[in-house]
């Protein structure tokens, strides 16, 4: 099997375990995601979604968040990690939504790489989920799991990844595959404890499985 043979034998068996997968961090507005996003960065998705309900109450627009002052946003999101960096990420980063863009996000991927911390992974997530673009999104779930059952060989670099998965996954298939392996990295094939292999719908044709 070659691993695009693979790779779409995965994606249809992830589609019937995970047919609801999304984004799991709440938001409503675009920009909201790019917030969340940033704060994210080494902390899990359900502290990000608890912390922004308070951002958003005291500061509920662009605007609001723009005039902040970066010391008032670093307290809220502080729970987060990092509230210092993430706090003047944000902070610049309305700024520029406000000034450059009337309060709305960049649509093209280059245009949001620049916006202050905002990464590929960042931008991949935003480009599919607000623009249903193709997207890769290669956070950690999805390096440790293309690793394991055979997808790359060895990258851990997330760049490194999303080129070497754009070979291989459908453009049309790629964010929602992503949020799939999210969802199957949690549950099944987990990284603090031995992976359930047992319940895995990928058990007979994933690479670690099979070397085991």
């Amino acid at each position: 099997m070659t691993k695009k043979q693979l790779a779409l034998e995965v994606i249809e068996r992830l589609k019937k375990e995970y047919p609801d997968a999304g984004c799991t961090l709440d938001y409503d507005q675009a920009w909201k995601l790019l917030v969340s996003v940033r704060l994210a960065a080494q902390c899990t998705d359900a502290r990000v979604n608890v912390v922004v309900e308070d951002l958003y109450a005291k500061f509920p627009d662009v605007d609001a968040l723009a005039k902040a002052d970066v010391n008032e946003i670093e307290q809220i999101v502080r729970p987060c990690g990092l509230g210092k960096s993430k706090a003047r990420d944000i902070s610049a980063c309305m700024k520029i939504l406000k000034e450059e863009y009337g309060g709305n996000i960049p649509t093209d991927f280059d245009s949001l790489l620049k916006l202050p911390g905002v990464g590929r992974k960042s931008a991949n997530l935003i480009m599919g989920d607000v623009f249903g673009k193709p997207a890769i999104v290669t956070d950690t779930h999805c390096i440790r799991l293309v690793n394991r059952i055979g997808l790359v060989d060895g990258f851990k670099e997330p760049k490194k990844v999303e080129m070497a998965l754009w070979k291989i996954i459908p453009p049309e298939e790629g964010s929602d595959f992503c949020h799939r392996l999210v969802y199957h990295g949690r549950d099944i094939c987990t990284a603090r404890t031995k992976p359930y292999c047992d319940k895995c719908c990928l058990a007979d044709i994933c690479k670690k499985r099979l070397e085991v």
